[in-house]
């Protein structure tokens, strides 16, 4: 019989994320990068088997594709027990949360993905469960109305977020232990694409391997995405092997340029530069002129950009940098774009 939360969490998947979860690592040990925050994991899950207790709640913040779900599903590999998964949005009512956790068995992880959409009222409910394993009920209306608590299993809650600043801090006080994913290295993202093309059969070379890795944005999520339309690029266009040329050929045809650098990157870029000479702008004046969400702006284009020092935030707005003008051919005088060098 079908469980009451089945339309709260997360079940089924498409072909494309089938594919994607087969090339995430299934424990800590085959993950690759992020070494701080996996020997503190590590020494988290070590200590929780050693007691014989459910993990403490654990909270990954940071741009998106790092790896924050994939952790949360490592986590529960490596303490052999199951896994909820849902989202900030998709819990409405205060009624949804509760009825996922009277589901839980002990041990259980939920994971909440972007967490920082809670409602308050789902809040409220989350807070003594996750502190003292315990739902607070009230039944009836008006002056009848009376409460029961009922006691939870030990469970965990791994929340993850882009937008560590939304979470409340109540909520985020509740976390036991909290990391900070951070982008990854070139030669961690080639190890990662070294590892997926292996699960994917696919042949290649070296060259190939570091041409998509140099142009995945430091994200490994971003990295596998390419490495499966460099595949396809592959297999119709060349003859089926990734190398330097082939890989190139195909990253030229997504327009990703050699520092990872997609259409709407060069668009938010072009439009702070040649529309607002160079800034400062706000976010949401550069977001209605490149006809996009201000979140979208802020969570998967501006960490990136920031990075690599093409963009800089400042307390009146966005101002691109003087290599940002060099990326894109502009010559920089005087703060303003000038003919293009190219």
């Amino acid at each position: 019989m079908t469980e009451p939360t089945d339309r709260f969490i997360n079940r089924a998947e498409q072909p494309e994320d089938q594919e994607d979860r087969s090339l995430r690592p299934s424990f800590l040990g085959e993950m690759i990068g992020q070494e701080q925050v996996k020997e503190n994991l590590q020494i988290l899950i070590e200590a929780a088997k050693m007691r014989s207790e459910a993990l403490d709640h654990v909270l990954f913040y940071g741009p998106p594709g790092l790896g924050k779900t994939t952790l949360a599903h490592i986590l529960a590999n490596e303490m052999d027990v199951a896994i909820k998964v849902t989202s900030g949005p998709a819990i409405e009512r205060a009624g949804d949360l509760a009825a996922i956790l009277t589901n839980l068995h002990a041990g259980d992880i939920l994971f909440i993905d972007e967490i920082h959409r809670l409602g308050r009222a789902v809040e409220e409910v989350l807070y003594p469960a996750m502190e003292d394993f315990s739902l607070d009920i009230v039944i009836g209306k008006g002056p009848a109305a009376r409460s029961i608590r009922l006691k939870l299993p030990h469970f965990t809650v791994v929340g993850a977020t882009t937008r560590l600043a939304l979470v409340t801090a109540p909520l985020r006080a509740r976390f036991g232990a909290v990391y900070r994913l951070d982008f990854y290295d070139q030669s961690s993202l080639i190890e990662i694409v070294q590892r997926g093309a292996g699960l994917l059969n696919v042949a290649y070379d070296q060259q190939g391997l570091v041409e998509i890795a140099s142009r995945s944005r430091g994200t490994p999520r971003v990295a596998l995405r390419m490495l499966r339309r460099v595949r396809d690029f592959a297999q119709v266009r060349a003859d089926g092997q990734i190398n330097g040329e082939v890989a190139q050929a195909a990253l030229d045809l997504l327009n990703i340029d050699d520092q990872g650098l997609d259409d709407l990157d060069r668009r938010v870029l072009l439009c702070v530069i040649e529309k607002y000479d160079g800034g400062p702008v706000g976010l949401n004046t550069i977001a209605a002129s490149v006809s996009e969400e201000p979140d979208t702006i802020m969570d998967v284009v501006e960490p990136y950009l920031m990075q690599l020092g093409f963009l800089e935030r400042t307390s009146q707005g966005r101002m691109a940098t003087r290599i940002a003008y060099d990326h894109l051919g502009l010559e920089f005088r005087n703060g303003n774009s000038q003919q293009k060098l190219f």
